[in-house]
């Protein structure tokens, strides 16, 4: 049932031009379209991303901005969607860290799943925060500051910002649902 929780908020979407999880990109963007908000697709080139179902190849989205030709000034909130490929690539991007890192500058809320928060740790905004994420990146983010804990979704709000993290797509019920009640705010 469609509610207007989120009327008059855009939420970005970051993802890579190849590489991004379909699931996790889809289900979250349809839940905040129903929640009112309107989503808009962030990645480092224009024009249609790649997306995978898992190693395979799925359906191609159409890019609304860059993260050169934006900011976090334009949003009310990130999700950051995983797949292996997707948050490798963006953490190699300087533009795409910076973006990430500038909605815990702003004290946005931001939601992450699966490997998403590589780029989190690159943007070194994970230190002192309790996250989940797929389990092969617990000792990254342990390094990197973070406390990792194995559950469905992981709400932190020790920090800049709330937080919202999840492991994997069976998780996105869960994970959808605690993003926008963070975008709410």
């Amino acid at each position: 049932m469609p509610n207007n929780d989120l009327q008059g908020k855009t939420i970005a979407f970051l993802c890579a031009p190849e590489g991004t999880e379909q699931v996790e990109l889809t289900e979250p963007w349809k839940a905040v379209e129903q929640a009112g908000a309107t989503p808009r697709l962030v990645s480092t080139q224009s024009g249609r991303l790649q997306a995978f179902n898992h190693l395979d190849k799925g359906d191609t989205f159409p890019v609304d901005t860059t993260v050169d030709a934006s900011d976090h000034t334009e949003f009310d909130g990130l999700v950051l969607p995983g797949g292996v490929a997707n948050p490798d690539f963006l953490r190699t991007e300087p533009a795409a860290v910076a973006f990430a890192r500038a909605f815990f500058d702003a004290g946005k809320p931001v939601a992450v799943i699966c490997h998403g928060p590589w780029t989190l740790i690159e943007a070194d905004v994970v230190r002192g925060r309790t996250v989940t994420s797929w389990p092969s990146l617990q000792t990254d983010l342990r390094n990197a500051g973070a406390t990792w804990v194995d559950e469905e979704v992981k709400i932190c709000e020790d920090g800049p910002n709330v937080l919202v993290s999840s492991r994997k797509p069976d998780d996105l019920k869960a994970f959808c649902q605690a993003a926008v009640e963070a975008f709410k705010r």
